[in-house]
């Protein structure tokens, strides 16, 4: 992905058919699916690719078993049989997963394991695992950290896990190869219109400093939290129709649960679901559902949820995580159609909705991670007939991501880029220190660096130690002490003096504060 390329064309005044603003799971796969069909698209987005809520989901690809307890067994079929287009479309980066739930009572057993066993029979062939019910003793085994006292059994299903940023990198890689046009740090500052309709949108590039149009037949607006304010841009007078969750996630080493099986708690205190789950070395533990009020890309971790979290999780460990064993923590927000009070997010259906205003901008809301590509399929029919487009078929059921690897994608490259783990191995041929790791504590080399800047529209530090790689997720102390490294690089490959070198470092510092407790 060239981004000097794609602002070029961005600017030339050359019109679109569609124009997806937002650059998250939803907008991605919306640029992807209108590419495919041969329509005419580009894509910007204010922040970088993922760096909102789709890049601080719990990492788990799933149908969404709490769902099941409200009825909405439609919901979870569907997220289930889009878990599993994803793990054949981008088959590198979504893997099965074991969950276990650790029971202490009697009802719990039958009640969890038929619950569980209906689950994997709407997955139908889509399963990726078989669930059981298990006995205490099994139990100990397969979690050693498990707290012993009264336990009665437990259950063992199956459901998919993922590393959502670089599944959005994939995803804007596949639709730059389309011949998508797309572009982060680009902020839409107004909408255009012309004899009453959506004709385009007024854009500044946040790193060449200028402004520009871009016109199309049909603007989506796929802006996740910040719906609501690109609807307010189109008609000042609109409602406000999504409610915005917190979900707070704590990490830690691996010895929290010693396990490669996740942990799935059906029911805290408050009625939601916690998960413990092994990635990339490391246990998310998460999450909250607090209302939250104002749309930010840096959400506050609230105290309350920190402590909520390390209390629930005490309850199945025996030996309970504290505040001194996390390694990192993080909040995003979800961005749930309708309104709720205080505290009542939890209650609101995961589902999407496509809204077209009287002026004809397109609204995707709702949603989650697993379901991008039905949300982006629907959304595109929904523009070809917005934008007078001639009607195409989506094929994303069958459609390869950018890097899929059907074989062996075990190892580390392999593992996050797929078929493009050669060429990165091949930047440090003859360049011994584009083998070192960044830091001692993280599983990334400088040739990650070099890639993510050159092939996939890295422009700032934090965008290759968030996203690119996910060293400040993993370790924020040590993803700080790399910064300085990665700012000489990217100052290096694209131009930059001392004091660009010194104001993103000192950024990022600012940022990774924020990813302690």
């Amino acid at each position: 992905m060239d981004r000097k390329r794609s602002i070029d064309r961005l600017q030339s005044g050359e019109p679109f058919d569609i124009l997806v603003i937002g650059g998250g799971a939803t907008g991605l796969g919306t640029a992807v699916d209108a590419a495919q069909r041969g329509h005419r698209t580009a894509l910007v987005e204010m922040a970088d690719f993922g760096e909102g809520t789709s890049s601080r989901s719990t990492k788990i690809a799933h149908g969404g078993v709490r769902y099941l307890r409200a009825g909405e067994i439609g919901l979870v079929r569907s997220a289930l049989a889009e878990r599993g287009l994803m793990r054949r479309n981008a088959a590198h980066l979504v893997k099965a997963q074991g969950f276990v739930i650790p029971v202490y009572d009697r009802i719990g057993l039958p009640f969890y394991g038929l619950g569980l066993k209906f689950y994997e029979a709407l997955s139908g062939s889509e399963s990726v695992g078989p669930t059981r019910m298990l006995s205490a003793d099994e139990m100990r085994r397969m979690l050693p950290n498990v707290r012993s006292a009264g336990l009665r059994g437990g259950v063992l299903y199956y459901d998919g896990q993922f590393d959502d940023a670089r599944l959005a990198v994939a995803l804007a890689s596949t639709a730059t190869k389309l011949g998508a046009t797309l572009a982060n740090r680009c902020a839409v500052r107004g909408i255009m219109r012309e004899n009453g309709r959506v004709a385009g949108v007024e854009v500044e590039d946040l790193i060449g400093k200028r402004s520009f149009v871009i016109r199309a037949k049909t603007v989506v607006n796929a802006t996740g939290v910040f719906g609501d304010t690109v609807r307010r841009m189109d008609n000042p007078s609109a409602e406000r129709t999504l409610s915005l969750s917190s979900g707070v996630h704590l990490v830690f080493r691996p010895e929290l649960i010693g396990s490669r099986n996740a942990v799935m708690v059906p029911k805290t205190s408050d009625g939601r679901v916690l998960f413990a789950v092994p990635w990339l070395g490391r246990v998310i533990v998460g999450t909250t559902d607090e209302s939250y009020e104002k749309p930010e890309l840096e959400p506050e971790v609230r105290a309350s949820e920190v402590d909520f979290i390390l209390e629930q999780a005490g309850r199945y460990l025996e030996r309970a995580p504290s505040r001194a064993d996390v390694c990192s923590v993080f909040s995003g927000l979800r961005p749930l159609v309708g309104r709720a009070g205080p505290h009542a997010t939890k209650s609101l259906s995961r589902d999407h909705h496509v809204e077209v205003s009287e002026s004809g901008l397109l609204t995707i809301a709702g949603g989650k991670w697993t379901t991008y590509r039905r949300m982006a399929e629907d959304v595109v029919t929904a523009a070809e007939g917005v934008g007078g487009l001639t009607p195409v078929p989506s094929r994303t059921r069958s459609l390869p991501l950018s890097g899929n690897l059907t074989g062996d994608s075990e190892g580390h490259l392999e593992g996050r880029f797929g078929t493009d783990a050669a060429a990165i191995e091949a930047l440090s041929s003859g360049r011994p220190e584009l083998r070192e790791a960044l830091h001692p504590r993280l599983p990334y080399t400088a040739a990650e660096v070099l890639w993510a800047v050159r092939e996939e529209m890295a422009v700032t530090v934090a965008d290759v130690l968030c996203r690119r790689t996910r060293s400040l997720l993993l370790d924020s102390a040590a993803a700080a002490e790399a910064a300085p490294r990665v700012a000489q690089m990217m100052a290096d490959e694209l131009g930059h003096g001392p004091v660009w070198v010194h104001g993103q470092v000192e950024q990022f510092y600012s940022l990774a504060r924020r990813y302690r407790i």
